[in-house]
């Protein structure tokens, strides 16, 4: 299967192999001639599968391909995405792919002056790239019209339901035409997610790249059992002796986050935090920083992680696992993209054993726990208690040091 063979035009495969691109991906191959048909989609795909090229592509090329006379500020084709820096990504992919169309794109997004972005919108844009927030605040300002919009693409569907943005969305949709083409891209599959299946797609090709809510496989996953105030020390561990040289960092929280950074740097690794409370400029930049190598470990809060796109990440770290299990998909993704192969690491203690049983079962399968010699934990150490007071049997195991392995602990009955 080639890129020619779905049926792209000359000008996007020009695009495509200056960049290297020769086959297509799963999802691209049966992603493309379905929306090159005009179907709406949805589409089930992991971070790193090739999804932006997939609705990217043929979205350029149907555009291209119709005479349309466009209205003062509006655009064609609306792509919505949850983060700042996942907007600004896709958009430099849809601009990289029609670099030899007559297509103008732009992403808009919060956290910088909106301003420089209403010049934007004026000059005209084709296809807009935005995160939802601040697309309603041009909305508002009657900078951008989107009743003209021909095609709607809801890139990460699930995280932006996540990020509390149904209402948002609900409102932009209000303001579109009723024929339109939707496409709709999801790494893990909900009940919130159907329903804005079946409020918004009109009979809809599903088109599914891997298994719903699974990892990667080409993500190797490891859990490391240690009590939770050496979690640090066996992470800086890990790091200086394995000789990592580039590692995402998932904590919890920003303050977290900045903690756990500050810590790092006192051992000797340059790190830097990204989240919700730095600017986008800062972000931007750390972000760059950390893809040239610059930083060693980038720490990074769940939201600010989503538009992190390295080809070639080699590490993610589970610092603390996330309170929601889909969380876990989306954190391990960010390794193990465009057929690199990638380790998540998850450092586990004895209050979130819960946490990790919830992941193992959306997963449907355990994960591989190994104990870094060192670092044991220790078996004396109690399950936190419950909120009615309770200890729940079970929620953790006890280390046998004699075996190397975890066992569940005997419940008097």
């Amino acid at each position: 299967m080639s890129f020619k063979s779905l049926g792209l035009s000359a000008e996007l495969l020009r695009a495509l192999a200056e960049r290297s691109y020769s086959k297509p991906t799963p999802v691209q191959t049966q992603a493309i001639p379905v929306i090159l048909k005009g179907r709406d989609i949805l589409a089930g795909a992991q971070t790193g599968t090739g999804k932006t090229a997939g609705f990217a592509l043929p979205l350029l090329q149907l555009l291209s391909s119709r005479t349309v006379v466009k209205g003062k500020n509006c655009v064609r084709a609306l792509i919505l995405a949850p983060t700042r820096e996942l907007a600004a990504q896709v958009e430099e992919s849809v601009a990289a792919y029609g670099k030899y169309l007559p297509l103008k794109s732009a992403a808009i997004y919060g956290g910088v002056k909106i301003d420089p972005q209403i010049g934007v919108l004026r000059r005209g844009v084709d296809i807009l790239v935005a995160t939802p927030g601040r697309l309603l605040d041009h909305v508002q300002q009657r900078t951008v019209d989107l009743s003209q919009v021909e095609v709607l693409v809801l890139d990460e569907a699930d995280r932006m339901l996540d990020m509390g943005f149904i209402r948002d969305i609900r409102k932009v949709i209000q303001l579109l035409p009723r024929r339109r083409q939707n496409l709709l891209f999801f790494a893990t599959f909900s009940r919130d997610i159907k329903d804005l299946v079946d409020e918004l797609l009109n009979s809809p090709i599903l088109v599914e790249a891997a298994r719903r809510n699974a990892a990667a496989d080409s993500v190797e996953q490891l859990v490391h059992p240690v009590d939770r105030t050496r979690k640090r020390a066996l992470l800086s561990f890990l790091i200086g002796s394995r000789g990592w040289r580039q590692v995402l960092v998932f904590t919890r929280t920003k303050h977290g986050a900045n903690r756990l950074t500050k810590q790092l740097e006192h051992d000797g690794i340059s790190a830097a935090a990204i989240h919700g409370n730095k600017s986008q400029g800062t972000r931007t930049r750390t972000l760059e920083e950390f893809k040239k190598g610059g930083i060693r470990v980038l720490v990074a809060t769940d939201i600010a992680s989503r538009g992190i796109d390295i080809q070639q990440l080699p590490h993610v770290v589970n610092f603390e696992l996330p309170n929601v299990p889909e969380d876990y998909v989306h954190r391990i993704g960010r390794t193990g993209r465009a057929k690199s192969n990638g380790t998540a690491v998850s450092l586990v203690c004895i209050e979130e054993r819960e946490q990790l049983r919830e992941i193992e079962r959306l997963l449907k399968h355990p994960i591989p726990e190994q104990i870094i010699e060192g670092f044991e934990p220790d078996p004396s150490i109690e399950p936190t208690a419950l909120s009615n007071g309770q200890t729940q049997p079970g929620a953790f195991k006890v280390h046998n040091p004699k075996t190397q392995k975890w066992r569940r602990p005997s419940v008097p009955r």
